[in-house]
């Protein structure tokens, strides 16, 4: 019997390989620079594109908000919120919109994208989110589930004047 899992498992994985593209190929279809996010809980940033480069930073927070800035194969030229940059495998990032709060104070997350709705929510500089609804000046950040509009300008991983549906 375990033995049929274990066959059933690689003849998934096989079909899944060969279905189509990989994943890393549709995305490099996006012209540079983009914001993305690190899909991986522990992503290697590298020197340069290959295994062979020194590793420059082990990151180990899912969700951080990246920006990629040049494609080459498999692998992505990324800057993060600090500006450092380097080399990641592409697998090792999605295409979730995450922003970070910036600053040195917490911002507020309010009911409505406007100074004058209602206080939901206080973030401190460093928390990540899950962006959507960005328009306007203002973006939707979702922190686990709670969730306000908060000012494009108190958060990096959003250009000023973007929009998100």
């Amino acid at each position: 019997m375990m033995m049929r899992k274990w066959a059933f498992a690689l003849s998934a994985v096989c079909v899944v390989a060969l279905a189509g593209e990989p994943a890393f190929a549709a995305e490099a279809k996006r012209k540079p620079p983009y914001y993305a996010s690190i899909g991986a809980g522990r992503a290697r940033m590298r020197t340069g594109p290959a295994r062979t480069y020194p590793a420059s930073w082990l990151y180990q927070r899912a969700d951080l908000p990246i920006r990629v800035v040049a494609v080459f194969h498999e692998w992505r030229k990324v800057a993060d919120p600090d500006g450092t940059e380097g080399w990641m495998q592409a697998n090792l990032l999605r295409d979730t919109r995450t922003g970070i709060v910036r600053g040195a104070a917490p911002v507020e997350l309010r009911d409505r994208p406007d100074t004058s709705g209602r206080v939901l929510w206080r973030a401190a500089p460093g928390v990540v989110g899950r962006l959507s609804q960005c328009g306007n000046g203002w973006c939707r950040l979702d922190v686990k589930g709670q969730a306000g509009f908060v000012d494009i300008a108190s958060l990096w991983g959003v250009e000023a004047g973007e929009s998100l549906p």
